[in-house]
């Protein structure tokens, strides 16, 4: 049975600026989770401000700003069944040096200010993120023709 869960990903400008977007999505697709919306954008001080409110009172969140509106990043909308707890495995720890091999920090990070990628980390995140990030008839909503090889 498919499982109609989303979840918010998003290649940061460290990701973009080192070519990873394709090997970040075949990733995604490789797992069997179906692509329903992407873009690319340069983002606004303003939106990460909002996309990062929680961590407003933080020490790091004006280099955190900083850092996310220096250059393009990759916000995108996955589908599937646990896609956001699978997702976040499939990231692999905030900071790269607690990631195992064959997680994406793992596989491509070094430091935790330059982690590359993000991800929901619940489906109540991933609903305000896709808000933030996509209008609604930005999210498509399709069938994939491999569906019935990947869900009972």
């Amino acid at each position: 049975m498919e499982n109609k869960e989303r979840t918010f990903i998003m290649v940061k400008p460290d990701g973009v600026q080192r070519g990873l977007v394709g090997k970040i999505i075949q990733r995604f697709e490789q797992k069997g989770f179906k692509l329903v919306t992407i873009k690319m954008l340069w983002p606004s001080e303003d939106l990460l401000k909002k996309h990062y409110a929680d961590l407003a009172s933080r020490p790091f969140f004006p280099g955190l700003v900083t850092y996310m509106s220096s250059g393009p990043v990759v916000p995108m909308v996955w589908e599937g069944l646990n896609v956001v707890k699978t997702g976040r495995v499939m990231l692999g720890e905030t900071n790269p040096k607690d990631s195992a091999p064959g997680t994406i920090r793992g596989d491509f990070c070094v430091q935790v200010g330059r982690n590359i990628i993000h991800g929901s980390d619940s489906v109540e995140s991933a609903k305000k993120e896709i808000e933030l990030w996509f209008g609604e008839k930005e999210v498509i909503d399709w069938t994939h023709a491999s569906k019935e090889w990947i869900y009972e």
